[in-house]
């Protein structure tokens, strides 16, 4: 503790001499033990006009007013000196062999040489060292940055297609498919409703005394379309009539319905099996929806924490209107 006191002392002592001194390079703020001097605005906006070597995440508005807006410029460089001390802070550097490392993968995914990577850096007017030390520093904030903040961003399917909804209000998540066997007994000419219905009444009688379903259905459907079992396809929500849907969704997969009535008769059905099927233009749209969600949730959460550093954080300004 007595050497940090120490070490802030020093540099408030640096600062008010530097203060007092006309000199042309002068402290503009000091952020914990880091500075930030005047030729650092200049650099910056050498940064914004010409190579465009800036931290996106750190800005937060559009690069032109940040080309010409001190207090943005200002804030930026602070920014920049809380994530340089954290890095210090959580010994997150990393060594120019990584940052060779780097080069060399970025070569390999574009299909060219780590010179050929070089050449496009100074043919755009950059020096190469400076291009080194920005891909430095990038790297070790993506490091600060993955562990303090993107490493505890979750999205979840829901929050996705909460999203989805937004620009497709009548979309549906996913619908539930049935496969579904039955036995059915129509009313034909020489019977009446309530005869047929009293058979349908018995053989669902004999079905919960424990009788095979498919059994029954070979002895007793009229379905003029019969299969094996009493099979009669798979559907999904919406197909069915509201009866029908009503009757199945009450049901467990190798249960019986009670006794249903249509306009074709009379009806014990068997749900045989069933699936959510999701929706195929959601779950193509899932993937970019997620980065978005992550990508907002990254920006709102990088500002939180860096107003909580700021608020930690030893922040000196002696700025002069410009």
């Amino acid at each position: 503790m007595r050497n940090v006191s120490l070490l802030i002392t020093s540099v408030i002592l640096l600062f008010a001499i530097f203060s007092r001194a006309e000199l042309v390079d002068r402290i503009v703020a000091i952020v914990n033990s880091e500075i930030i001097l005047e030729s650092d605005f200049q650099n910056l906006k050498n940064k914004i006009s010409g190579s465009g070597m800036i931290d996106e995440s750190l800005v937060d508005t559009d690069q032109d007013t940040l080309a010409k807006d001190r207090s943005a410029q200002l804030n930026y460089l602070i920014n920049e000196r809380l994530l340089d001390s954290e890095v210090k802070r959580l010994n997150l550097s990393v060594t120019m062999e990584r940052v060779q490392m780097e080069i060399k993968e970025m070569a390999k995914r574009n299909n060219i040489t780590s010179d050929e990577v070089l050449a496009a850096v100074k043919a755009q007017g950059m020096n190469v060292s400076d291009y080194q030390d920005f891909l430095k520093n990038r790297i070790e904030r993506q490091n600060l940055l993955e562990q303090e903040i993107i490493s505890k961003i979750r999205v979840t399917e829901e929050d996705a297609f909460s999203e989805y909804l937004k620009k497709h209000p009548t979309a549906k998540n996913a619908s539930s498919e049935f496969k579904i066997a039955q036995i059915l007994f129509r009313v034909k000419k020489g019977t009446t409703p309530e005869s047929v219905l009293a058979r349908a009444q018995e053989v669902y009688n004999r079905l919960k005394r424990g009788e095979k379903f498919e059994t029954l259905a070979e002895q007793n459907s009229e379905d003029p379309d019969f299969s094996a079992g009493g099979l009669l396809g798979t559907f999904r929500t919406g197909e069915f009539s509201k009866d029908i849907e009503d009757a199945i969704k009450k049901i467990e997969v190798g249960d019986v319905t009670s006794v249903v009535q249509t306009r074709q008769g009379f009806h014990i059905f068997k749900l045989l099996d069933t699936k959510m099927i999701k929706d195929p233009k959601f779950e193509k749209e899932k993937p970019a929806i997620t980065a978005q969600l992550v990508e907002r949730n990254f920006k709102r959460q990088l500002k939180i924490w860096l107003q909580s550093k700021k608020d930690e954080s030893y922040l000196k300004i002696n700025e002069t209107k410009q």
